[in-house]
């Protein structure tokens, strides 16, 4: 089993920045992706940033990738590895709107997407992110 625990979460003014961190315990030797996931009240969960583990055929080397929506690129930025079984998620230049439960997640499979829910099996319980104006 993957456990994935979240910290980090707090209340902070428009402008501020927030480093959360993603502990990641259990049989990760199997995890191909961690990824960040937010959700506000009344609205769905919605994808921020990923990272991926692939190992490269005939190489005997493995490549380590991230992604990020559009909506968070250049504010926000994730790990560029998950070795040492943490992830973090920087968070610059916060805005109200980013308000919301920050969720930390893993997948066990390699797919075409990187951001949908249905495609990571594990979560972690969320911690609150709160931005004031």
């Amino acid at each position: 089993q993957v456990q994935l625990v979240e910290s980090g979460g707090d209340s902070v003014q428009a402008g501020g920045s927030l480093r959360l961190s993603c502990a990641i315990s259990g049989d990760t030797s199997s995890i191909t992706r961690i990824a960040w996931f937010r959700q506000a009240p009344g609205k769905e969960r919605e994808a921020l940033a990923g990272i991926e583990r692939e190992a490269i055929a005939g190489t005997g080397l493995i490549r380590e990738r991230t992604f990020y929506t559009d909506s968070v690129r250049g504010r926000f930025a994730i790990s560029d590895s998950f070795d040492n079984n943490i992830v973090w998620l920087q968070m610059n230049s916060l805005k109200p709107q980013d308000t919301a439960l920050y969720y930390c997640a893993a997948s066990e499979k390699y797919s075409t997407y990187w951001d949908r829910v249905g495609e990571f099996g594990s979560w972690g319980q969320g911690t609150q992110v709160t931005v004031s104006p």
